[in-house]
């Protein structure tokens, strides 16, 4: 009960101290916004001129041209003329509008945001920022639109099929089954443009959880003899034997590609949707866990083995990956440079092949 006052205490105090400090930021924030507000009158003066005297000088073009006549030219530089006097007119309007909002509101209400209380770990606030435990979002505060997002995010779904590079043989000598050794990649990435007035190459990085699964042919399984992990045949006919290595690793990919850029007064965007990329780099991470699993029936019972050993499996993964593909959708490779086990007289490296979904 006492820690519970204790607490309660310590919040309210630094509610307190957070709503002085608040109200000072909000105090420098409105006169600023005071002062930008009635300069801008000035500014939006000399626009409205400016595009007024580009008008006029395509009217006496045209004329000069001879094709309209000078009443004509006389009656559009007219129209031309009333029409950014009436924009001047409307554009202070609103400026004027806004500043009695300040005057009246103590800020410009037409730029109020909710006020919010975030809980949690791993959340993200209205400017798409990471947050953890407690985030305060005050109502107050100006909504900006970020102008340029060089970084995005998304997350990445892979799957295909997976295998092992044996020392001395090819795939086609392989001992674990092509269709039924599977992978499967999920992870969260961002994406960073270079350059910054162009989008052609970009820097993607992220962290994945990799399943790595192997199915080994003949009826064997994996062994542990206490200086190396060897495959050998199991003394009943099994209806499954596979081999699994779960991954954590840190994926960083140079990709390259055209993009779709959107140009607007308050902002500009990159997209890569519907065009083509190519994404070449590798990753690092480390082996969380190593297990098998066999199925075989004993005195007409089926019987399941889940045994989650070491296997003496290297614990540091790295290797290279690429993908090619049109959108959010590619053709994915990965290749460990490691091998699967540390002491083996064989050097095996794992290999996937399949499909990638970048969602962003």
């Amino acid at each position: 009960m006492k820690s519970l006052i204790t607490l309660s205490a310590a919040f309210t105090i630094w509610l307190l101290v957070t709503n002085y400090s608040y109200s000072q930021e909000r105090y420098d924030w409105t006169k600023a916004e005071i002062e930008q507000l009635n300069s801008s009158k000035q500014k939006l003066i000399q626009e409205e001129k400016d595009a007024l005297k580009v008008e006029v000088e395509s009217i006496n073009t045209r004329l000069q041209n001879k094709t309209i006549t000078e009443t004509e030219a006389e009656t559009l530089k007219k129209a031309a003329a009333e029409k950014h006097a009436k924009n001047i007119e409307n554009r202070i309007a609103i400026v004027d509008n806004q500043l009695a909002l300040i005057n009246r509101n103590g800020i410009d209400s037409t730029k109020i945001r909710g006020t919010s209380i975030s809980l949690g770990i791993g959340n993200e606030d209205a400017d798409n920022n990471r947050i953890f435990g407690i985030q305060v979002n005050r109502g107050s505060e100006k909504e900006d639109i970020k102008y340029d997002r060089r970084t995005t995010t998304g997350f990445v779904f892979a799957f295909g099929l997976n295998n092992a590079i044996t020392e001395g043989e090819s795939l086609q000598d392989s001992d674990f089954k092509v269709a039924g050794s599977r992978f499967a990649e999920l992870g969260w990435t961002w994406k960073t443009r270079v350059f910054k007035n162009t989008n052609w190459l970009r820097v993607k990085y992220g962290v994945s959880f990799q399943f790595n699964g192997l199915k080994p042919t003949d009826n064997r399984f994996y062994t542990d003899t206490g200086e190396q992990t060897e495959l050998q045949t199991y003394p009943l006919k099994l209806d499954k034997s596979k081999f699994r290595m779960d991954n954590l690793v840190v994926p960083i990919q140079f990709e390259i590609g055209p993009s779709r850029k959107t140009e607007k007064d308050e902002s500009i965007r990159y997209s890569n949707d519907d065009h083509f990329k190519l994404g070449l780099g590798g990753y690092a991470g480390i082996n969380l866990s190593t297990r098998q699993k066999l199925r075989f029936k004993e005195n007409g019972e089926t019987q399941n083995q889940k045994i989650k050993a070491d296997y003496n499996t290297n614990n540091f993964i790295y290797g290279l990956s690429g993908y090619v593909g049109w959108g959010a959708t590619s053709l994915y490779v990965k290749y460990d440079l490691n091998t699967i086990f540390k002491n083996n007289p064989v050097d095996q490296q794992n290999i996937s092949l399949g499909l990638r979904l970048d969602l962003e």
